[in-house]
């Protein structure tokens, strides 16, 4: 299909695809003259990956745009759709123990994201929130300032984003908020560890993650470079 319905398709603008085009993010097939098209199937599995479009969303250098269903510009309108999330998942849960633990972390990580770049988003306020309880999957991401940034008001000696999310993973930060960003992500930590849940979080060029199966945190360099947060929530 061309850029046109491309575009209406995805819910996005079409310079919006020719940025992703640009930098990879989602690449167009071009005709002799240069136009873009596009393969259904191609757009389909990119309007399903959720993750993928949190990540492209964090990382540009511009925020391009998202469909509405994935936004939330306000803290209540997060929570709305947070206690949403939740009645699907309850709904659905066949005996799973750990539906109300998906919504108490996936809330965690959402309200961090409002409380801490409050006042202080770089460009676009608001975080990235999707959710797909067929696949068993919660994405969210913000554009803000990001964990080092924050625990560093308190923790100047923090020298990379490895550091501050270590520290934001496995110590307890003194000080008021925002300062105390770090503390929830010790409850997000526990939860995953001690229930079938996996957990990527990445901040900056750092990741954590907890897997499922042997669940334990490990800490370490990313593939690219985010701004604020993407978190990633198995179950």
């Amino acid at each position: 299909m061309p850029i046109s319905e491309a575009a209406a398709y995805l819910g996005v603008s079409m310079q919006t695809l020719r940025r992703w085009d640009a930098i990879g993010t989602l690449r167009a097939l071009k005709s002799p003259g240069g136009h873009r098209y596009y393969q259904r199937e191609t757009l389909e599995r990119f309007r399903g990956d959720s993750f993928g479009l949190a990540n492209a969303w964090a990382a540009s250098e511009v925020a391009p745009e998202i469909p509405q269903g994935c936004y939330s510009d306000t803290q209540d309108r997060f929570r709305a759709r947070l206690e949403r999330m939740a009645k699907v998942i309850q709904a659905g849960a066949d005996g799973l123990a750990s539906a109300s633990l998906v919504t108490s972390v996936a809330g965690e990580v959402g309200n961090n994201s409002f409380d801490h770049n409050l006042g202080s988003w770089p460009d676009v306020p608001g975080i990235f929130f999707s959710y797909d309880h067929n696949k068993r999957i919660v994405v969210l991401a913000d554009r803000g300032v990001g964990i080092r940034a924050t625990l560093s008001r308190v923790r100047a000696d923090l020298q990379d984003d490895v550091t501050a999310l270590e520290v934001a993973m496995t110590e307890y930060v003194s000080g008021r908020s925002p300062e105390q960003r770090g503390n929830g992500l010790k409850y997000v930590r526990d939860v995953a560890e001690g229930n079938p849940i996996a957990i990527s979080l990445q901040s900056g060029t750092a990741v954590a993650t907890v897997g499922k199966k042997d669940g334990r945190l490990k800490i370490g360099l990313a593939g690219n470079n985010v701004r604020g947060v993407v978190t990633k929530i198995e179950y």
